[in-house]
């Protein structure tokens, strides 16, 4: 069977199988944590357990938000120096083995650590065991050696720069309608059928992406037979040698100006990713919180308009990039969309303005934006590009969920939103370089 050079159904099918959990995993953790510690069960009701306490249980509620932040933070800790140095490792040997196995290796973390939860639901296992398999799931790469990948295989395929910026905004297009159906789908599936079944969902559908990726899609990189011989007579690199070969020589090889604008393109995607992820994370917590309480089904319908974003932001790049808008023009209108968002969520004690995220609509613009006028500089030396955003993503994602989530438990007592400020300003990190 011939294959397909056909990656947007694996990336449009795991951001399905994520988000169908994604939003589970802080509200089964808030949940185990409730019970532990107020020694109660879980009020399932149309009215959220914070809207029905009383004024004395107000200092409970607060713990029990500390100590779901708490866990986030232990939990990306002790994952992100391996999920680090396997994206490394992974993307490194991309170069020489295929594109493929920075794909399908992160997949089969994904699917280790959902049977993980489903195995703690379903048998109401020790909730820190939980932290484990996020250590067992990140030896296998995390999302951002997935991205990394799928962003590496389509800049394989792409020669046409404008082709590559659309694609690579298609890519973050499809993401946000598959979340988007899979969030709203996430309240009702636990009201109906409780946390199990969408794990189960979840894990069968991760199985489907992998067969897949292993039998229909193709390589893109051609791989040298192994007995073959370098003409010029020097010996095979290791991956790890050849991928710091080709980041020095992605450096070197190009003029002073060209450096000067990669190093300042990358410190604009790291620092703006930290700022944008960072908040995002602790959308769920904030609206388990008074005064907001949000039930199971607004946090399904609220996951959903976060996801929103990704096709808006694809559509604000198609109709820009067509205009002819300069890029880092739609970059700066990028940044401005969260800034204003966050501003807003930092205010947000209604239902109503929480689903008013119109600001953020265009939040995504920014990604495919630098990645593309960086695969532009550095042509010849793109994969090795792609290694290093990869590598960059995965540590920015994991420091930022962990330094996010250590805040919102110290000044969770006195002003949830503080947080969505902090993103807010962080953004100016990015602006100033820009």
């Amino acid at each position: 069977m011939k294959g397909l050079f056909l990656v947007e159904p694996v990336v449009a099918l795991y951001a399905f199988s994520a988000f169908l959990i994604y939003p589970l995993v802080q509200q089964y953790v808030y949940r185990r944590f409730w019970q532990q510690l107020t020694n109660t069960s879980y009020p399932i009701s149309d009215a959220s357990s914070c809207a029905a306490n009383s004024s004395n249980q107000s200092s409970s509620d607060e713990e029990v938000q500390r100590q779901a932040s708490l866990f986030s933070l232990y939990s990306e800790l002790l994952s992100t120096i391996p999920s680090l140095i396997v994206t490394l490792m992974i993307v490194a040997y991309s170069d020489r083995g295929g594109r493929k196995i920075t794909i399908i290796m992160p997949l089969v973390g994904t699917l280790i650590y959902t049977l993980s939860f489903l195995t703690v639901s379903y048998f109401e296992l020790n909730i820190y065991l939980l932290i484990g398999s996020s250590l067992v799931s990140s030896l296998f790469g995390g999302t951002g050696t997935f991205l990394g990948g799928c962003f590496a295989y389509i800049a394989d395929l792409c020669e046409d720069g404008r082709q590559k910026t659309l694609r690579m905004a298609g890519l973050d297009m499809m993401i946000g309608l598959l979340a988007g159906v899979a969030s709203i789908s996430t309240g009702y599936f636990v009201r109906a059928a409780g946390f199990n079944w969408p794990f189960v969902t979840s894990a069968l559908f991760q199985c489907l992406i992998l067969l897949y990726a292993v039998f229909i899609l193709e390589e893109t990189v051609k791989k040298a037979p192994t007995d073959a011989v370098n003409l010029n007579g020097a010996p095979r690199r290791t991956a790890l040698k050849q991928m710091i070969s080709g980041v020095y020589h992605m450096f070197a090889g190009t003029s002073c100006r060209c450096k000067t604008v990669l190093i300042l393109l990358m410190l604009i995607f790291t620092s703006f990713s930290f700022a944008y992820v960072g908040g995002i994370s602790m959308m769920t917590l904030y609206e388990l919180n008074k005064p907001l309480c949000w039930t199971d089904i607004l946090i399904g319908y609220g996951s959903a308009m976060s996801t929103t974003v990704f096709l808006t932001s694809f559509l604000g790049v198609l109709v820009f990039s067509y205009c002819g808008v300069p890029q880092l023009a739609i970059v700066v209108m990028g940044i401005m969309s969260v800034v204003l968002g966050m501003i807003l969520l930092a205010f947000s004690k209604t239902t109503l303005l929480m689903f008013l995220r119109v600001p953020l609509l265009l939040s995504i613009m920014p990604f495919p934006i630098l990645r593309s006028m960086m695969s532009k500089i550095i042509s010849k030396s793109e994969q090795a590009l792609f290694a290093c955003l990869s590598f960059l993503e995965n540590l920015t994602n994991n420091v930022s969920t962990a330094v996010f989530n250590s805040v919102y438990a110290a000044t969770v007592t006195w002003y949830p939103g503080f947080i969505f400020l902090l993103s807010a300003g962080l953004c100016a990190i990015p602006l100033a370089v820009l």
